[in-house]
């Protein structure tokens, strides 16, 4: 395994433009989808744009491509590879015209092919449908998760919308439906007092895309409650008892999944179970029982994740995990300035983690430098 290389310069902040566990490569691992801005020490608002771009692994130069109204620093622009022939298309979040959109743009010619009237949350496999959720609902139950500006309905007066939720979109058509509601879960999630407000986060298909994961939140009372639904929304499943909550997650394949939760409503750990089963197991043989950002491999072989910030030393590590074997293997540790976790926490940065398509490349963010930049460890098998 190589030392992490840098592949971003240090005159603005960059982050890879997606949440961790979507892909950032694009198919021939030349380039990676990045975001360039120029803020560090607050939430980000509609008026602040940043720069969407690739970085080419071969010479790590910025190649600016748009920009974008519609990012954070956790999640970025919810950039996605279209992964058509050849492979020259992305899907990315903005703001439009006072509306939350995502916009299909060739990265070569830089034209936009389509914009879509809603923001995207996932891609499925075939690339050829989405889930959308309602990015100002999370502005408003979780800041640094959601876009400022307003470029949808929150709904923040009606605690279970019937017309909010999980929709489908057809990324040919542009036509979406409503697969599941919140007004649909209220019977199977914890009770909220009555200035509480339910939200949905956090969407993935499974590897084949038959599958959706996702996860239904509260405030003030920050309960978890996991969920997987078909694609068509049948079979909706809880996937935990209400006290084991639930904040990371990949999908191993079609029916497995991991999710960093507290095993039987105690020590928080990454669990692989199926839903709908009471399989539950902690993996890591005690070594990695904390919450972190897991994801595993294209082969399904190995799980890279981490580890927030500790609190004396600001400490964040990163680890691989052998899945035949569960051997646990450290592979970074990197201090975050005091200055990324102070506060709100809005922008703080998390390692995020993530896999090349050939699984020959682990991604990840950091502040270790000082500033918010992008690397790359090369591996060895």
């Amino acid at each position: 395994m190589s030392e992490p290389v840098q592949i971003t310069c240090n005159e603005k902040e960059h982050f890879f433009a997606s949440y961790y566990g979507i892909n950032s490569w694009s198919g021939d691992q030349k380039y990676v989808t990045v975001l360039q801005t120029d803020i560090k020490y607050k939430l980000p608002d509609e008026n602040e744009p940043a720069t969407l771009g690739l970085v080419n692994l071969n010479t790590n130069d910025f190649i600016p491509l748009t920009q974008t109204h519609a990012w954070n620093f956790q999640e970025g622009c919810m950039a996605h590879w279209l992964g058509t022939s050849p492979d020259s298309l992305i899907i990315f979040n903005d703001l439009r015209d006072g509306k939350f959109v995502s916009v299909i743009l060739n990265v070569y010619t830089k034209n936009e092919i389509k914009v879509l009237p809603y923001p995207v949350s996932a891609v499925s496999p075939d690339r050829k449908e989405a889930i959308s959720i309602n990015f100002s609902r999370l502005r408003i139950t979780r800041p640094d998760y959601g876009y400022g500006g307003n470029g949808q309905d929150p709904k923040a007066d009606i605690q279970f919308p019937e017309d909010d939720g999980l929709f489908l979109i057809n990324l040919e058509s542009g036509e979406a439906k409503l697969i599941i509601s919140l007004a649909q879960i209220r019977e199977m999630v914890p009770a909220i007092t009555k200035e509480g407000i339910e939200y949905f986060a956090h969407t993935r298909f499974s590897r084949k895309g038959s599958k959706i994961f996702w996860l239904a939140r509260a405030i003030p009372e920050r309960n978890t409650t996991a969920f997987t639904v078909n694609r068509d929304g049948t079979n909706l499943k809880r996937c935990f008892p209400d006290n084991w909550s639930g904040s990371h997650f990949d999908w191993l394949n079609d029916d497995e999944l991991m999710i960093t939760a507290a095993y039987e409503g105690m020590q928080y750990a990454h669990i692989l179970f199926t839903p709908g089963q009471q399989d539950f197991k902690r993996l890591g043989k005690g070594l990695l029982d904390y919450d972190g950002h897991g994801t595993f491999s294209p082969d399904g072989n190995w799980m890279v994740t981490d580890t927030y910030p500790a609190e004396s030393s600001g400490e964040q590590k990163l680890y691989l995990m052998d899945m035949a074997t569960e051997a646990v293997l450290p592979i970074g540790r990197f201090i975050e300035p005091k200055e990324f976790t102070s506060g709100s926490r809005f922008w703080r940065c998390d390692l995020h983690c993530r896999w090349s398509p050939e699984g020959n490349m682990i991604g990840f963010n950091s502040t270790y430098s000082g500033s918010r930049q992008v690397y790359i460890l090369h591996l060895t098998y």
